[in-house]
């Protein structure tokens, strides 16, 4: 009899304790930070960024969460981690009273095989008392060219010619892409490339045509094509031109790199670089570094927000540089000048001197939010052949010497529309209006306005 009592009392409490836990959870459901997610552009076989949502219990008992499930499965391009636990099948996940938990999304694509983004879609269901929720997820997917490494070794363009370069889709860079001695790459007007982290363009001892349009440029950048990464700055490596022959650059566009364009000479056969209308932005160290006795010839060209230098030419060279703005507005600290030119470098201890040779800059702007945006450190053991003229120069100590013409407009604002919103067009105060030297000028800027009295700078007003 005492045990029958006893094994009836414990069935009581059993149950009592069964109804309190029952009363402990929430009837209701579950709100989210947001109802959707949506990727950007992403390209197939590069993985996307990591997005996240929040999962919200607001009520004050704990709430259980039967299920929780990817809807495509194991097939799905999206993965998902909840709450620090990656699947794609979850259950009984508790919320605490008047708490939440992170969702983490992300997405790989497979190659489509299609010339135009595509909409993918799948999406989060959660059961949580007899009642589904969901929560949707949509990608816009590219196909694009992928030029990458053979396992173990650099991708080099190889043959005796390397067709150009189609722009009926992307072309997406891994590790380094090469072109290698005597052969030469085109690409054509509206081609976009995309340079996945630490990617490079190098040009060995080979020709680059780059020939892009007003209205239809050749585009360079990372391959994040989330906003978040629309101004992050060294997101891929940059273009090497590593002892190049002949290199034609018109309409380029080149953001976010290492160092946008480096010239690396490094010959006695000199590399011969002309660049028109394009425009080099917002790299983690250098827009154009020129090393060791190039020839370029450049007009109409930006070269803007950099960490270190807007452009750095680097030990000796030949320079032809008209109606260039250097302007450096970057955004984190910098210590050195939007432009410096050298003809000396020391390796291991030893300063060896390089010649600076038949060169002018002629109707440019060297303008920042530094207080000296223009350095000229040359020793005279060498040859030093330059002129300034009808240029606007930002420097605290105005050089006097016989290289600076007698137009040289030194520490006047130029007057831009916005450097807030990077919009370098002059307004109708600036002092380069009208101030250019028509003998170096050219007849129309990078938008094709006919300069006809010229102005100083990039821009015609």
């Amino acid at each position: 009899m005492k045990n029958i009592i006893t094994i009836v009392s414990l069935l009581l409490i059993a149950g009592a304790m069964s109804c309190k836990k029952d009363k402990n959870f929430s009837k209701n459901h579950l709100n989210f930070s947001t109802d959707s997610l949506l990727f950007d552009t992403v390209f197939t076989t590069v993985g996307s960024t990591t997005k996240r949502f929040k999962i919200y219990n607001k009520n004050n008992f704990k709430l259980n969460i039967d299920e929780v499930e990817l809807m495509g499965g194991v097939s799905s391009p999206f993965r998902i981690n909840l709450d620090g636990l990656p699947g794609d099948e979850f259950t009984n996940i508790e919320i605490p009273g008047n708490d939440s938990l992170f969702c983490f999304v992300e997405v790989t694509l497979d190659v489509n095989a299609q010339t135009y983004p595509v909409v993918i879609s799948d999406s989060v269901r959660f059961l949580t008392n007899g009642v589904n929720q969901y929560l949707h997820l949509d990608v816009w997917g590219q196909d694009a060219y992928f030029h990458a490494p053979d396992p173990g070794s650099f991708f080099t363009l190889v043959g005796d010619h390397i067709e150009p370069w189609s722009n009926d889709k992307p072309h997406v860079l891994y590790g380094l892409v090469a072109v290698d001695k005597n052969q030469t790459l085109t690409i054509p007007a509206g081609t976009r490339v995309y340079g996945h982290k630490n990617s490079q363009l190098r040009i060995y001892e080979g020709n680059l045509n780059i020939l892009g349009e007003l209205g239809n440029e050749v585009v360079f950048q990372g391959d994040r094509l989330e906003s978040f990464y629309d101004d992050v700055a060294g997101q891929w490596g940059g273009i090497y031109l590593d002892s190049s022959k002949n290199v034609t650059i018109d309409y380029l566009i080149v953001k976010n790199a290492q160092v946008a364009l480096t010239i690396d000479a490094n010959s006695s056969n000199p590399t011969r670089v002309t660049i028109k209308n394009s425009i080099f932005d917002n790299s983690a160290f250098y827009n154009l570094s020129a090393i060791r006795g190039p020839v370029i010839n450049a007009e109409n060209c930006f070269f803007g927000d950099a960490g270190l230098l807007s452009a750095y030419l680097y030990a000796g060279g030949e320079y032809n540089f008209k109606h260039c703005n250097f302007v450096n507005y970057y955004a984190g600290s910098r210590s050195t000048p939007a432009f410096a030119m050298t003809n000396w470098e020391v390796i291991a201890n030893t300063t060896y001197t390089y010649s600076v040779r038949n060169s002018r800059f002629d109707n440019c702007i060297f303008y920042g939010n530094a207080s000296t945006e223009f350095i000229v450190d040359t020793l005279e053991a060498i040859e030093i052949d330059f002129v300034v003229n009808a240029s606007l120069i930002k420097r605290e100590e105005i050089y006097e010497y016989e290289n600076y013409s007698a137009s040289v407009i030194w520490n006047e604002l130029p007057n831009f529309i916005s450097t807030f919103s990077n919009d370098f067009h002059l307004t109708e105060s600036s002092p380069c209006i009208n101030a250019g030297d028509p003998i170096y000028s050219n007849l129309s800027d990078i938008e094709g306005k006919t300069r006809d009295i010229p102005d100083i700078g990039l821009y015609e007003y």
